[in-house]
């Protein structure tokens, strides 16, 4: 697909305005995306935000940007220390597993990997520097009480809260640490003194306040300025952690003297029973699971279709039906390239999906749009008009690609599944297809019916066609 002009316009939730995109580069674009911390196997509210990023940095690649995307892996935690005290294993060797299965899951589902995807403990000199330059600029201190400690005062920086429009009397105490150190129960903490005796000597780096670790949100600050320096145009991650992480990073990066980011974009939960989707709930669908009902290019036009502002109440019942809706643009594109032997490419978006697109990634009135333009190729295939078909599969094609849902993408497996399983699969059907066909051919219609009944009993269709038939799930 070939560059169009776009004016992109985002809702900025630091201003709670939807304005125009206008990248601190001409033609460039860095985005750094708040990634996850790899405590357990991710579910499918875990990935939404990875999905939803995707598609903005399609977007603006679409439209000839030149992308840096950062997305970090959180490495250490306090959770991940918990957790892997519970499995009795090394807290790293449980980070790297997850970190292994997050990226099956992304993978699976064609979310593109990143310029760049720091780990928070691979960037510790970065952390300990900007935390000393947050105690030299006195917004920071070390603690008293001998833990080794540093918190960020947030009565030094006045304008703290102005990200979520908050007061910081009205605000809660930060969680993050023994309060027993801090000058106000609201500072939070840069630095974690190692606690020995609890917490293993591997899960701890030198320091001049002493061995420790890194506070949760001092390591995107240190690693966006590291990798698209003290200013950059768009911070993005979940809406729950709108706050206290964001208002929390652009308080210690513009303490610093950093700018930090230019917009700041949250994506909502995906909800069951109206609750978030979390482990701490039991409610989580972890992405495997989900994928022996559904093809990954199917979850992922589940998760597309919906704004990604807007909270997603799963079901599978909801799932089921965007599969549907899927397969009807799929079956479009095979029909397509039957009748003209090539699957079409070097398409352009249709207007309605520019228009849908650049007003804050509006993906319901985009796929819509798409939907239009494949019953315009249906009604071009029905009258035969090759060249109306040539262009609308093209098209079609140019916009599942911003989505990243393009069936002939190569990340996506053969057929949206296992090669070899739809091999089997393919065998089976054609043996009984010819043997349909012979049916006919002896003019048997009742042993030709019973063969159709059995292939549709086994959740296949088969459509007749001057080429001969074609079967799908």
């Amino acid at each position: 697909m070939t560059e169009h002009q776009s004016r992109l316009r985002l809702h900025d939730t630091a201003t709670r305005e939807t304005r125009d995109f206008v990248p601190l580069q001409p033609g460039k674009a860095g985005i750094y995306v708040c990634g996850l911390t790899v405590q357990s196997e991710p579910h499918v509210g875990h990935v939404r935000s990875a999905v939803n990023f995707d598609v903005l940095r399609r977007w603006l690649e679409a439209s000839g940007y030149e992308v840096d995307f950062i997305r970090n892996v959180t490495d250490i935690a306090d959770k991940i220390l918990a957790k892997s005290a519970e499995q009795g294993v090394h807290w790293y060797a449980l980070a790297q597993r997850m970190q292994r299965e997050l990226d099956k899951a992304l993978a699976s589902i064609n979310v593109l990997p990143p310029t760049y995807e720091p780990a928070a403990t691979g960037h510790v000199p970065e952390i300990v520097d900007l935390v000393q330059q947050l105690i030299a600029a006195g917004h920071a201190y070390a603690a008293d009480d001998g833990s080794g400690d540093v918190y960020f005062d947030v009565r030094s920086y006045p304008e703290y809260g102005d990200l979520t429009r908050q007061r910081v009397d009205d605000m809660e105490p930060a969680g993050d640490a023994d309060p027993r150190g801090k000058r106000d129960p609201r500072d939070f903490a840069l630095w974690k003194g190692h606690k020995a005796g609890s917490e293993p000597a591997t899960a701890a780096w030198p320091s001049p306040w002493g061995p420790g670790r890194p506070g949760w949100h001092i390591e995107c600050s240190a690693m966006a300025g590291k990798y698209l320096g003290p200013a950059f145009d768009i911070h993005g991650g979940g809406v729950d952690l709108r706050f206290p992480p964001p208002e929390n990073e652009q308080a210690q990066s513009r303490a610093a003297g950093r700018p930090f980011a230019s917009y700041w974009l949250h994506n909502a939960w995906i909800t069951t029973a109206g609750e978030k989707m979390s482990k701490s709930l039991g409610n989580s669908l972890l992405v495997p699971s989900v994928l022996e009902r559904v093809r990954g290019i199917e979850l992922r036009y589940y998760m597309v279709s919906a704004h990604y502002r807007s909270h997603v109440e799963f079901s599978f019942e909801a799932l089921d039906e965007a599969a549907s809706a899927f397969r009807r643009l799929e079956h479009f594109l095979e029909r397509a390239t039957d009748l003209l032997g090539e699957v079409p490419t070097g398409g352009m978006p249709c207007a309605d999906f520019v228009t849908a697109m650049d007003d804050d990634l509006g993906t319901p009135a985009a796929v819509a749009a798409i939907h239009e333009v494949v019953r315009e190729g249906n009604r071009a295939l029905a009258s035969g008009d090759a060249a109306a078909v040539r262009g609308s599969a093209a098209s079609v094609r140019a916009m599942l690609g911003v989505l990243g849902l393009d069936p002939a993408d190569p990340a996506w497996p053969t057929a949206g599944g296992s090669d070899r399983l739809t091999g089997v699969v393919d065998s089976l059907v054609q043996g009984l297809l010819a043997e349909r066909a012979a049916a006919r051919e002896a003019k048997d219609w009742a042993r030709a019916d019973a063969i159709r009944d059995q292939i549709k009993a086994a959740g296949i269709e088969v459509e007749d066609t001057p080429t001969g038939p074609k079967w799908s799930v």
